[in-house]
């Protein structure tokens, strides 16, 4: 058996399910080149319901750029920062804000971005959101911060998608923050799910449901609920993966008789057979291009992972350290991939590859790793693994060194998948 994901939820239920948050963050690791950043408490944010600091914050030192510094006591937008006194402190950049509560029942997110080390005003924004957005403007201020300081995208206010598995086998499919925070059942039943993945435009997840006794890809739209059944042939149909565009889906089928890999529309039709081959070909993954994709295949003798042209032609091998690589994904720049191998002692780790230069390297210290995602800006990925006997999930940076545990109560959490911008 190639694709060792486990079975983890199935069966819809509407937009109207209810909301899950039962996330906290434990991050460890020490970076190498953190830029010390002080975040003071927003003025009123107690009033909110939400401490909008303590958000960023976290955000901030997940993504393993930032570490915090101590900043005691609130300071709003509009107060005047004694820079020497935080650069003795030891501050590079400080951020200050307010909340307030506006006469329609929204709340009026402020903040204001220091440079102390220049004694400078980076700007700030104002955020007008319902209460019910609060942590979505805390992840939105902490987007704008990275960007100004790294000259790169954020990715807290992202989203991701993944499954659990609590007491008495039920199943569920969650979509939150990609903090885990802020969460809502998408789905869920007494049957599983498998390999959920996100549109390219965020409004669509394809799944495999086993609801009706075998494996069927499903598209559901993640506002509505609204879903329907795109691959239900005879035999098994999984491991679903979006083109660039959204147009297509490649599926794993086995309707011909051996798991093979096929290509269609995302409704469905026009389906095409993409290898003929003697072995299992399954969890493919599309190229930023959409003139590739990646794959597993044992057709050597173990479960490697390859390349095929979608247009035609023959597959080429890919991962050659390691006698069983499997659930390849692609850095949003085409330059690394992310995979699990298995390594002699029968641990599954988290690798990574320089596809230019074939160098691997292993990011995790755990041994049942699983379900490699990267977020969209491709700092860092988010997994699956297994710690103190609970399935749960981990975000990493690409050089191991920040780790992030996604701490859940109740229920054992797997299949992660990080859903692209344009939230």
């Amino acid at each position: 058996m190639i694709n060792r994901r486990s079975l983890l939820g199935a069966a819809a239920l509407g937009a109207t399910c209810p909301s899950w948050s039962q996330f906290r963050i434990e991050i460890s690791g020490v970076g190498a080149t953190q830029v010390p950043v002080a975040i003071a408490k927003f003025r009123d944010e107690d009033k909110s319901g939400q401490s909008i600091s303590a958000i960023v914050r976290a955000d901030l030192e997940r993504s393993g750029a930032f570490r915090g510094i101590d900043a005691s006591g609130p300071m709003d937008e509009t107060s005047q920062p004694q820079m020497a006194e935080w650069r003795s402190r030891g501050a590079d950049a400080l951020l200050t804000g307010s909340v307030s509560r506006l006469a329609d029942g929204r709340f009026d997110v402020r903040y204001r971005l220091w440079d102390v080390v220049k004694g400078s005003d980076l700007g700030g924004q104002s955020l007008a959101v319902v209460a019910a957005d609060l942590r979505l403007a805390a992840h939105r201020v902490a987007d704008a911060m990275y960007e100004k300081l790294t000259g790169e995208k954020g990715v807290f206010s992202t989203r991701i998608a993944y499954v659990t598995r609590s007491a008495g086998r039920r199943f569920a499919l969650r979509i939150t923050d990609a903090d885990g925070e802020g969460g809502q059942v998408a789905l869920q039943s007494p049957e599983p799910i498998i390999s959920p993945a996100w549109s390219p435009d965020g409004k669509s997840v394809a799944y495999v449901s086993f609801e009706t006794g075998k494996a069927v890809v499903w598209v559901q739209d993640v506002a509505s609920g609204q879903r329907k059944a795109v691959a239900n042939f005879r035999g098994s149909n999984s491991a679903p993966a979006w083109s660039p565009d959204g147009s297509s889906l490649a599926v794993t089928l086995t309707r011909d008789g051996q798991s093979q890999l096929y290509v269609m529309g995302r409704d469905g039709s026009n389906v095409k057979r993409l290898t003929t081959s003697i072995g299992i070909d399954t969890e493919p993954v599309f190229t930023r291009d959409g003139r590739m994709i990646y794959f597993v295949s044992d057709r050597g003798g173990s479960p490697q992972i390859y390349r095929l042209p979608v247009a035609g032609g023959n597959a080429e091998r890919v991962s050659f350290s390691g006698a069983y690589n499997i659930s390849p994904d692609l850095s949003p720049d085409g330059q690394t991939l992310a995979y699990i191998t298995r390594n002699g002692g029968g641990a599954f780790k988290l690798m990574t590859m320089d596809l230019g230069s074939g160098k691997a390297q292993s990011l995790t210290d755990s041994s049942d790793d699983e379900s490699p995602s990267f977020a969209p800006n491709g700092k860092l990925i988010i997994y699956a693994t297994r710690a103190q006997g609970r399935d749960v999930l981990m975000t990493t940076t690409l050089d191991g060194k920040i780790k992030t545990r996604l701490l859940s109560s109740g229920a054992d959490v797997r299949e992660p998948t990080w859903g692209p911008y344009g939230r």
